[in-house]
This record gives C-alpha cells, sequence and structure tokens, in this order.
C-alpha cells in the first residue's frame, strides 16, 4: 500500500483560527513610511525603574530554577494581599496560579472548563483571543450585542435569552477592549446572579482595573460571584510589564487545580526572577506611585483626543470612562465599512486604527482608537485624521 506524501501534517484545528485582523494592519502599515499608530493596545511607558531593579537582584541571588507549578508562594501571597486590600475580597493564595499575561490565564480556562458541545457566550465587540480560544476548546459560540444606547454594558436580559442547556461559560471584560466602557455596581451583581442561578462559570478578564475616569469604579466579578468567576489578570497594564508576559488566574479550589495540571505542560512555571519582582510590583509604594503618574497622563490624553474628535467631521466617539482606547462611529452616509475606513486612515492620513470588525460583527461601524501614545503623536495624528476627512 503506498501513502500519499506530503510535505507537512497539520491538525485541522488549527486552521479553524483566523489570524488577527490587527496584526495584519500593523504589518501593512510598516512596510509605509511617516505613520502614526494609533492601534497597539500597550503602554508607551517604560516599566517602574524599582520592577526593573527587583528582577536584576533576583537574577543575582539565584532565581533562575524552576519555580512551583502554580508559582512561587510569596507571590500567590502577595497577590492574595492585593485583592484583600484594594477590594476587601478574601482569597487563598492556593487558589491563584501565575500565569504568563492574562493571554495564558485565559486559555487555560477555556481547555479546562469547555470541551466539544459546551456553549460559550461572549460579548460582541470583544477582544480578539476569546472566540479562538473557544474554537480550540471546539465548543458552541454564542455572541451577544453590546449596545451604544446600553454605554456598551451586558444586559442582563439579553443574556438570560442567550443562555442554552449546553451554555458553560461567559466571557465578561470590564473595563473594556475595544470600547472602554465599565460595569456598574448593579449590572456585576445582576451577572453574578444569573450565573449562580444558572450554574455558569464567568470568565472575567480584568486587566485595565485601574484605568478609570470621571469617577467610574472598578467591580471584580470575584466579589460577587466567588464561587463562578474565573479572574484573568495581568501585569500588562498595570505596571506596563507587556514584555515581561506576567499574569494571574483566581478560581475556585476545584477548577484551580485542574488548571494547574495544563498550565505544567504547557509552559511549566513563568520565569523566576520575573515572578520575584512581580511581588515588588505588588508590594512596593514606588510602583503604584508610578501607575498614578500612568493614569493621570491618560486622563489628560483621553480629554484631549475626545476633544479633537468631537470636531472632526465623518466620527463620532464614544466617551470612554475605562481603559485606554476610544471606540468610534464612522459616519454611515460614507457607506465604508470598517476595514475600508481604516485602510482610508492610513492610506490618505498615515495612521493607523483599528476596525471595528476587529471585534467581532457589532463592531461593524465602529473603529478603536488607542491613546497609550505620546502626546506629540496623538496631536499630529488628529491633525492627520481631521485634514483627510475634511476632504471627504
Amino acid at each position: 500500500m503506498r501513502y500519499k506524501k506530503r510535505k507537512y501534517f497539520l491538525a485541522g484545528r488549527i486552521n479553524l483560527i483566523q489570524r488577527s485582523k490587527i496584526r495584519e494592519l500593523f504589518e501593512k502599515a510598516r512596510k509605509m513610511e511617516n505613520v502614526i499608530s494609533l492601534g497597539i493596545g500597550e503602554p508607551d511607558f517604560d516599566t517602574p525603574e524599582v520592577i526593573k531593579e527587583a528582577a536584576k537582584r533576583a537574577i543575582d541571588e539565584g532565581y533562575t530554577h524552576y519555580t512551583p507549578n502554580a508559582g512561587i508562594p510569596e507571590f500567590r501571597e502577595a497577590i492574595a494581599e492585593y485583592y484583600k486590600t484594594h477590594y476587601k475580597v478574601d482569597v487563598s493564595a492556593d487558589d491563584i496560579i501565575v500565569t504568563a499575561g492574562a493571554y495564558e490565564a485565559t486559555y487555560l480556562a477555556f481547555q479546562t472548563l469547555l470541551e466539544q458541545d459546551d456553549d460559550v457566550i461572549i460579548p460582541d465587540p470583544a477582544f480578539v483571543c476569546y472566540v479562538e480560544d473557544a474554537k480550540i476548546a471546539e465548543a458552541g459560540i454564542i455572541r451577544i450585542p453590546l449596545r451604544e444606547e446600553n454605554e456598551f454594558q451586558v444586559d442582563p436580559d439579553e443574556l438570560v435569552e442567550a443562555i442554552t442547556k449546553r451554555t458553560r461559560m461567559l466571557v465578561i471584560n470590564y473595563p473594556n477592549n475595544p470600547t472602554g466602557a465599565v460595569l456598574k455596581k448593579k449590572t456585576v451583581k445582576a451577572i453574578a446572579d444569573i450565573a449562580e442561578d444558572y450554574n455558569l462559570y464567568i470568565l472575567s478578564d480584568e486587566p485595565y482595573e485601574h484605568f478609570l475616569y470621571e469617577g467610574a469604579k472598578h467591580y471584580p466579578m470575584i466579589k460577587y460571584a466567588p464561587d463562578n468567576t474565573i479572574l484573568a489578570n495581568s501585569f500588562s497594564k498595570t505596571f506596563a510589564m507587556t514584555g515581561w508576559r506576567l499574569g494571574f488566574t483566581i478560581a475556585p479550589s476545584q477548577v484551580i487545580r485542574d488548571m494547574i495540571k495544563l498550565h505544567a505542560y504547557v509552559i511549566g512555571n513563568v520565569t523566576s526572577f520575573i515572578q520575584i519582582a512581580g511581588i515588588t510590583a505588588l508590594r512596593d509604594k514606588r510602583s503604584w506611585e508610578a501607575l498614578e503618574t500612568m493614569r493621570k497622563v491618560y486622563a489628560e490624553r483621553r480629554r484631549l483626543v475626545l476633544k479633537h474628535l468631537h470636531k472632526m467631521p465623518h466620527i463620532e466617539p464614544f466617551r470612554p470612562k475605562g481603559a485606554f482606547y476610544i471606540w468610534a462611529k464612522i459616519d454611515p452616509e460614507l457607506d465604508m465599512s470598517s476595514e475600508d475606513f481604516a485602510d482610508w486612515l492610513l492610506e490618505n492620513a498615515g495612521v493607523v486604527v483599528i476596525p471595528g470588525t476587529a471585534f467581532g460583527k457589532a463592531g461593524e461601524g465602529w473603529i478603536r482608537i488607542s491613546y497609550a501614545t505620546d502626546k506629540q503623536k496623538l496631536m499630529e495624528a488628529m491633525h492627520r485624521m481631521n485634514e483627510a476627512l475634511s476632504k471627504l
């Protein structure tokens, strides 16, 4: 019997994953000159010096070996202390796993809790990784729209309508990427009650928790549905540590135990000296002072960008109260899709924005603008956009 020769073999499930439209746009922009990117969701600040010094000391002190799979005990204790201090939530260090950023935390949740024929509810629009994680888990995907008239909060009534007998998990991400929306306390409580009533897990992705404006507050889901919540968080945004790949998950004991098993075979453990730096990030007041400086700068940039966008033709911004993004509506009279509009701005203004459809079908007609870049570039980008749009 002869077998057909192939150069390579690929698992079928890998073809289910779509390449990020965000990355595709960046690659196109990279080939052009004099482009200003308002696309990437990454702080333009450097990691606070006190955190960098802690990592260097940790290397010199011999933190270059394996750690427990779940993470260094003192670091997990520091995370538990943080939730007690900031939110008055009691968390056991044993219910925490240190992950390679929130990306791994969400991946572990999908793989641990979902299987073929389970359903997961994902808002639309939503950050790009959730749908792809669901595909890898072979779960059914139910999208519920986030509506402008509801300030892009999840509508509890629509949530209940979307639940099926197969629904196992709901994804929540507030402060929200891409809209910058925050959840009101009553909505958090309503979602928590629904999860308990229908025996659902909530994957609550909360990396933008400290970037809040106009008196907005963050209410961690774990405070209201502790037995149903898998909380994913990251040091990337809070302490400008994107390249460090440091995050964590808090979950009920029976869930965290199995997430640790999977994590052990995926990466083993997060880099040891980076975990030590994480302890300093949480416990040293200089880290929090640096965060407050970042937040004030973002607040000023947000104010300036909103001011300029309100004066521009053919675009109308939603007023965000969290994160560092502006979700802006495209004039429907232009008869341009989100992708066409983003391409047009790149070609005619030399400015990168992200088409709303990168985050789901409900993002059609919108773009995401990041103000995580320095003020001078932001103002130049606003000038370019206004000049280009004024010619339409």
